[in-house]
């Protein structure tokens, strides 16, 4: 995989990086740790620079963000209610009004959440759907997804020019960052899982 994306930033520069990248933000078959560290390694080879990857690998960020932001932003408070009303969210003990609940609890306490999980991983990839949902203003969503991205991918892309050629070392050093945030998702789903059960479903 290492060769074949080097051979591609190689080709293709700038556009290559703002392509993975975008295409990483939406549906994740390549890490962004992967492209960011490899991008930071390949400016000391090729005609690549160290703000130039930064400012095309935020451009990917913003584009593929974009693109979730605005398919979930067609699900409007009317159709989150309809689904809420079908059986399945019945039995799993869903209201009706929890969309709006949802939706003041996003625009109250999550606007923060798109700048700070754009440099999480796992993440950074889906706060732009509840976002949607919750309709931020596209001012508001764009500025603090390119403050974020930006932070993510400067991060990432001066480590691996700072660690040249062992710029793997620091894939795998987040690989395990990623293994830890995944864990401690997982404990939450199964925390608040549990939670709704008892004051939901099981009443």
């Amino acid at each position: 995989m290492t060769t074949w994306l080097t051979q591609f930033i190689e080709s293709f520069g700038y556009i290559a990086i703002i392509l993975l990248i975008a295409v990483e933000n939406i549906f994740p078959p390549i890490p962004s740790e992967v492209i960011l560290t490899l991008g930071g390694f390949l400016v000391s080879g090729t005609k690549l620079t160290l703000i130039g990857v930064i400012l095309a690998s935020t451009l990917g960020s913003v584009i593929g963000a974009i693109i979730l932001f605005s398919i979930s932003r067609n699900l409007t408070l009317p159709r989150l209610e309809k689904l809420l009303e079908t059986k399945l969210f019945k039995l799993l003990g869903f209201k009706k009004d929890d969309a709006q609940k949802g939706i003041d609890w996003f625009d109250k306490h999550g606007i923060g959440a798109i700048f700070y999980g754009r440099c999480i991983p796992v993440v950074r990839s889906l706060i732009s759907i509840p976002a949607g949902i919750a309709h931020v203003g596209w001012t508001k969503f764009l500025v603090l997804t390119t403050l974020g991205s930006l932070v993510w991918n400067s991060v990432l892309v001066g480590l691996g020019h700072y660690m040249g050629k062992n710029w793997q070392v620091v894939v795998r050093i987040f690989d395990d960052y990623t293994l830890v945030i995944i864990a401690l998702l997982l404990i939450l789903f199964i925390y608040f899982g549990i939670k709704w059960y008892k004051t939901r479903i099981k009443k």
